[in-house]
Parts: structure tokens; C-alpha cells; sequence
């Protein structure tokens, strides 16, 4: 049956209901994905840091220090700097000592400008985990309905099992009697087995929906997992929607993925500046300081340290001439990836727009649908409750019975699609205007 289907998924400990606020918080501390998005941010955080350790000089420490043996040699003969010695020692060293130190001066500025890049690619990270948390909110809440919604539906599949089998006594006693065919009797036996399958079949999809928000909220006891159920009133639910328009307008203003393709048109623009500066000169500056020692030698290691101190200080300037087009084509692949990006926020504006189109009309269409739907189903039951009223005192057979229990399911299955409906996408209205999801 199609209703029994249905639709087709802190601060509170795991055996109490949660409300849709304490599932969000929650998510927001645990979910992995989330948690994954902030390693992210600490990655690009780092960048920085490397960024700017580039303006710096380096300076590095050498040691080379070697040794032989020679353990059938005689004697050994040493020419150090000019200076000739001999010995008998078998083993024998000699070694170097040096500190370099390099600075980039000048390269055209693109130490600075990859600076600011890492710093807006930190930023990109953030806005980015934003996306994230937003995105799963969203998940969160529509899972969320969906589980109010199924478990209604389990409750009338439960009823209208309760309501088969009181039927079904009531056809057994007419059989007996003879005021009713055994092909009759058989198609109530029928019925009941189709609404006991209905009834298991929903809470199957219910416990479902259960566990695929436990497992965004990473919770691992799912059993013990459920939500409590909001006053979803009236007031609320057939509140006057907002201008589609305005909705937009607001979201375009502090919605996340906005603000992540702004920020990527933003890193094509220093990207191209990056490019264009690999044209310019490179200035360096290096100095050294070295000295080396030798055994065998008539002066000690300490003297030979000092006589053989030597310092250095260089400048290096480095002029692209031809670079085998390597500029150029960084040039035309920056400005090619700024149209890029520029092509992502149109695109994410026009999505943007469909998903808050969408949603509107969701919400205009529930609200017109829900007023109907509530006076026809209530319709429906007293048309039935008449019809089993009739049927049991032999006015009415079983069409006609199958027939009331048919219509009174399928108004009940409006009703709670127009209800939940129009909850969820007039929540998701107010959310993309900045507001926190509740219902």
C-alpha cells in the first residue's frame, strides 16, 4: 500500500527524543565529515605560516668530516693548502665546516602576493567548512521530517490493522451465521495479511530513516536513538511565505557557497598577478663562512680552523630573458582559471536561485494542498467509521468496505504529505535567509 511506504529518511542522552536543534548541535561537534573539514583549515593555517617564513633569510650548518684507515701503510703523505707532511698513522681524517645563509631580496613580489594567497586560501577553508555544516543541517532536518512523518504513518498502519481485525471477527461471526460468502471472508483474510505487511513494512522504513540520521549524527547505539515530535501548528505551518526574491537576495548575502566562488575569483585574480611577475627580475643575496682541518698536519685542529677561516658575501640578480614560454603560459592559464571561477559563481548563483525556487513553491503548494487535504480526510473518517458501522451490521458489503478503508488511507496520506511538506520547506525558507533550522 502506497501511504504505508511513505516518503521516499547535545543535549539530550541517546534513550531521550531529541528535538531538531540538539541533532544539529550535536552533528556539528561529531560528524566526521565536519571534523575533516576543520583538519582543513588547520592545513591551510600552516601554509601560512610557511608563507611568511619565505620572507626570511635561510641559514644552514654544514659538516663534512671523513676518516681512512690504512692498516699495512707505512707512512702517509698529506698536501693540505700546499703544506706537505708525512706520518705513520693508520687512520687519518679531514673535514669542512661552513655556515650559508640565502635571502631572496627581490622577486618580483610574488613572496607577498603567495602570502596573501595562503591567506585567502585559509579563508576559502573556512567558508568551505561552512558549506559543509550547512549542507548537513539541511540533511539533518529533511531526515528529520522524514521520520515524523513515518512515524504517523506506522500509527495509521497500525490503526487500520487494529481496525481489519475487528473487521474480520465481525466477518467470521457473519460467515458462521451464513449472512456472508466464504469468497468474502476469504478477500477479509486477504486484507489482513496485506495490512500486516503494510504495518511491519513501515516500521522497517522508519527504523531506516533512524539510522541513516544516527549515522550522520555519529551516534553508534541507533536502537536506543529517536526525536521528539514539534507542535507543528497551523499558525506555522500556514504562515505567509516570504517573497522568493527576498529570500534570494538574503541568501546571496551570507550564503557560504557564495561567499567560497567570491573568494575563488578573488585567488584567480592573484594568481594572474603571481603569473605576470614571473617576467620580473630576481635579486639574492648569500654570505658564507667556512674553514676545514686535516690530520697529519703540523698544526693542531684548533690552529688550522682558524687559518683556514674563509668568508663570502655574493649578489645575484636573475633577468628572464627566454623562458621557453613558461611565463606566458602561466599567464594564460591564470586568466583562464579567474574565467573559471568566474563561471562557478554564475553557476552557483543560478542553483542557488533553482533550489530557493524550488523550495518555495514546495511550501506555496503544501500550504494550498494542506487545507484540503484536512477537511478531506476528516471526511473520509466519518465516511468510513459509517460505512464499518453498516458493514457490520450486514448493510454493506466488501467492496464497499474496502472501498471507505482505501479513501480514508489515501486522504490520510495527503493530509501528511501536505503537513510535512509544508513544515520542512517553510523551515528551509527562513533557513536560507540566515536563520537557524527549527520547526
Amino acid at each position: 500500500m502506497l501511504f504505508c511506504v511513505a516518503l521516499g529518511a547535545s543535549g539530550a542522552s541517546a534513550s531521550d527524543p531529541w528535538s531538531l536543534a540538539q541533532c544539529i548541535d550535536y552533528a556539528m561537534a561529531n560528524n566526521l565529515d565536519i571534523k575533516l573539514k576543520q583538519v582543513s583549515v588547520d592545513l591551510a593555517d600552516v601554509d601560512i605560516q610557511a608563507s611568511k617564513g619565505a620572507l626570511f633569510p635561510s641559514l644552514t650548518a654544514s659538516i663534512n668530516q671523513n676518516g681512512s684507515w690504512r692498516p699495512w701503510s707505512e707512512s702517509y703523505t698529506n698536501i693540505t693548502d700546499g703544506s706537505l707532511s708525512s706520518t705513520r698513522s693508520t687512520v687519518n681524517y679531514n673535514g669542512s665546516y661552513g655556515l650559508q645563509a640565502q635571502w631572496t631580496v627581490w622577486n618580483g613580489g610574488i613572496t607577498r602576493k603567495q602570502l596573501s594567497r595562503s591567506r585567502l586560501a585559509k579563508e576559502q577553508a573556512a567558508v568551505d567548512e561552512q558549506v559543509s555544516a550547512l549542507d548537513l543541517q539541511q540533511r539533518i532536518a529533511q531526515l528529520y521530517v522524514q521520520i515524523l512523518y513515518q512515524k504517523e504513518a506506522v500509527e495509521v498502519c497500525r490503526q487500520v490493522l487494529e481496525s481489519t481485525r475487528t473487521l474480520l471477527s465481525r466477518a467470521e461471526q457473519m460467515y458462521e451465521v451464513g449472512s456472508m460468502s466464504k469468497a468474502d471472508l476469504a478477500q477479509m483474510q486477504a486484507q489482513l495479511s496485506q495490512e500486516e505487511y503494510n504495518s511491519a513494512n513501515a516500521g522497517t522504513i522508519l527504523a531506516n530513516y533512524r539510522l541513516q540520521l544516527a549515522q550522520l549524527l555519529e551516534i553508534g547505539d541507533e536502537d536506543s536513538f529517536d526525536i521528539s515530535s514539534p507542535s507543528l501548528t497551523d499558525e506555522r505551518l500556514l504562515a505567509l511565505l516570504p517573497a522568493k526574491e527576498d529570500v534570494y537576495d538574503a541568501a546571496l548575502a551570507h550564503r557560504p557557497e557564495i561567499s567560497y566562488s567570491r573568494l575563488g575569483v578573488e585567488a584567480a585574480d592573484i594568481d594572474i598577478d603571481i603569473a605576470k611577475r614571473g617576467y620580473l627580475p630576481t635579486v639574492s643575496l648569500s654570505a658564507g663562512i667556512n674553514t676545514n682541518a686535516s690530520s697529519g698536519m703540523m698544526n693542531s685542529w684548533g690552529e688550522q680552523i682558524k687559518r683556514n677561516l674563509s668568508n663570502s658575501v655574493g649578489l645575484t640578480v636573475s633577468v628572464p630573458i627566454f623562458d621557453n614560454k613558461r611565463n606566458s603560459t602561466n599567464v594564460s592559464k591564470a586568466r583562464l582559471n579567474k574565467l573559471n571561477a568566474e563561471i562557478n559563481l554564475a553557476r552557483e548563483r543560478k542553483d542557488l536561485y533553482n533550489d530557493i525556487s524550488t523550495i518555495w513553491l514546495d511550501a506555496f503548494n503544501a500550504q494550498q494542498q494542506y487545507a484540503y487535504a484536512k477537511a478531506n480526510a476528516e471526511s473520509m473518517r466519518e465516511s468510513y467509521a459509517l460505512v464499518s458501522e453498516q458493514f457490520g451490521v450486514g448493510l454493506k458489503d466488501i467492496v464497499d468496505l474496502t472501498t471507505g478503508k482505501n479513501n480514508l488511507i489515501q486522504a490520510e496520506q495527503q493530509l501528511l504529505q501536505a503537513r510535512y511538506t509544508a513544515a520542512l520547506n517553510v523551515a528551509l525558507l527562513d533557513f536560507y535567509q540566515g536563520n537557524s533550522l527549527s520547526m
